[in-house]
């Protein structure tokens, strides 16, 4: 009976649908476990397709090449340690959810997803069938049990499989970030490990995925909980761990921990991973942005250099007759500090001309927000067009205080590719800047120091659509309009659970009724780094057309 266990994690960044990288990428971690003595070389959820699949994986063809990928891997790491990989497996006319052992060149065992998750991002009910519980399976003569992912937060399946003989759990997951999921995990896996008795090994992926961010940060705790490793938050990783029996069962032996970020910097380094993955994966390798002078564009401007380096990211100042001085400098020492292209595009001359063009229809009419609106729609013309011509991807720049209320142009400065900043309120949005302005780390590529300038951070915004505009203007102040919108969107509360809160009834109302008006500009919205729970897209699923409102 073998007294060591060696076991590879490989914490690693697979792409939706490319079914050849992603095995690439499992037969580099095995060879690395192999030159490492493993008897164990363990890759996470779902690994062979990436993750989330989404419908892409009800298809049959996908599906089935998939399998036969896996075959293959089976085949081509025929000679050293056991593979465990995530894909999808047939049974009958049944699609699961699977974890697959790779031994000998064969399948040696293929463990089945039986909890599937139905909420936020997930609707696996839609899409897989619920496996049956089973038992571990051996390696080199130790019983391993797999609950995968979801299977981990509910009793049951550990316990079944420490009942009828694992001696250590390893539990592959595809678990996307929010804020403060990290804590939650861990409270949860050290429940399975006092319920069970075992040692407990957590294994995540990394890396973007549309909307979704999946955060790596793979730990793991030895019996009554204590924490044996912690991979970094992320980054891509492969770690060695041995695993000792003595008297009492099998022990972790310990490693050195990743350090553990507050949630400002985890935040950041998702918005930068997530665009930097979004770029990557549909094969742009450059971006754009329309540069203000204002606080929103400057962030994302500083994301997309610290995701892609200043020389792949062009800064576009379009300013009209309503643009202040201050806007136009900002806007230039932002991108000089940044080290990035800077261009400058004045719009005045076409304004007037869509004006004219118009005239004759707009005759008797007084100016409203449509002639401002034109600013907007011109300028994500004139962006749209250098995107074009040139290849690079369009970004935007509303956050979430302004993407829930509507406050910005569909067609104008909604246009474009990717949100880094979608799911992050406008107060969010201040701290995160000064934040960075204070912080920098090895995997920015952008400057040390302060890139945003204080002005920026510091004055009043404004969209400067018309003479001495202020957001403040149309909105409640930013502190109140995110309280509210944190109690309606995040927490799903009612009015009276606003007022409860400090907050006025009609402000309340207010922000509910743009909340509930701007559903179809969120429908047509740019996809962006989810954040929390209750992001705009799979987490919060609303009708465009509701005429119901919550009176209080």
């Amino acid at each position: 009976m073998a007294d060591r266990f060696r076991l590879t994690l490989a914490q690693l960044n697979p792409t939706v649908g490319d079914l050849a990288g992603n095995a690439r990428l499992a037969r580099d971690a095995w060879e690395q476990g192999r030159a490492a003595g493993a008897n164990l070389v363990a890759l996470p959820e779902m690994f062979i397709t990436g993750y989330n699949t989404q419908d892409l994986v009800m298809k049959p063809a996908f599906h089935q090449a998939a399998i036969a990928e896996i075959e293959k891997l089976a085949r081509d790491c025929a000679d050293g340690p056991a593979l465990a990989i995530g894909g999808p497996a047939l049974e009958g006319a049944e699609l699961y959810n699977a974890y697959y052992i790779l031994k000998g060149g064969q399948v040696t065992a293929c463990v089945l997803k039986h909890e599937l998750p139905n909420e936020t991002v997930f609707d696996e009910k839609r899409i897989y069938a619920s496996g049956d519980v089973g038992g571990p399976y051996a390696v080199d003569g130790v019983r391993i049990g797999s609950p995968i992912c979801e299977d981990s937060w509910h009793e049951d399946v550990p316990e079944t499989l420490a009942e009828t003989g694992a001696e250590f759990l390893l539990v592959p997951n595809g678990s996307p970030y929010y804020r403060g999921k990290r804590e939650t995990r861990v409270n949860l896996m050290v429940s399975r490990v006092i319920e069970t008795g075992l040692p407990l090994v957590y294994l995540n992926l990394v890396g973007g995925q549309d909307d979704q961010v999946f955060d790596g940060g793979s730990f793991a705790l030895n019996p009554h909980g204590a924490l044996a490793l912690q991979m970094p938050l992320m980054q891509e990783a492969v770690a060695h761990i041995d695993l000792t029996r003595g008297k009492d069962g099998w022990v972790i032996e310990q490693t050195p921990l990743a350090q553990i970020p507050d949630l400002l910097e985890q935040d950041y380094h998702a918005m930068v991973l997530a665009l930097r993955d979004y770029l990557r994966k549909t094969g742009f390798s450059r971006v754009l942005l329309g540069l203000s002078g204002g606080i929103d564009s400057a962030i994302v401007a500083t994301i997309a250099v610290d995701a892609l380096g200043a020389e792949n990211v062009r800064c576009v100042m379009l300013p009209s007759e309503y643009t202040s001085q201050a806007s136009l400098d900002d806007a230039q020492a932002l991108a000089e500090n940044l080290g990035c292209r800077y261009d400058f595009v004045p719009i005045q001359q076409g304004r007037k001309a869509v004006t004219e063009t118009l005239a004759p229809l707009f005759e008797g009419t007084e100016p409203d927000i449509t002639e401002e609106n034109i600013q907007s729609r011109l300028r994500g013309l004139l962006l749209m067009a250098l995107s074009n011509k040139f290849g690079e991807m369009l970004l935007t720049t509303g956050n979430k205080s302004e993407v829930a209320v509507g406050y910005a142009t569909i067609y104008g400065d909604m246009a474009g590719g990717y949100n880094p900043i979608k799911d992050l309120y406008k107060t969010r949005v201040f701290e995160i800047c000064r934040w960075r302005n204070e912080s920098h780390r090895d995997w920015m590529h952008g400057p040390d120091g302060a890139p945003i300038p204080e002005n920026i951070i510091s004055k009043p915004p404004s969209a400067e659509l018309r003479e001495d505009q202020k957001d403040s203007d149309s909105l409640p102040d930013y502190p109140v309009l995110d309280g509210i919108l944190q109690i309606l969107v995040d927490q799903d509360g009612s009015i009276a659970d606003c007022v409860a809160a400090g907050y006025s009834a009609e402000d309340a109302k207010k922000v509910q009724h743009l909340l509930y008006i701007s559903e179809y500009k969120r429908f047509q919205s740019a996809p962006g780094t989810r954040l929390s729970k209750k992001a705009f897209w799979l987490d919060r699923r609303y009708p465009i057309v509701n005429r119901w409102r919550d009176d209080g």
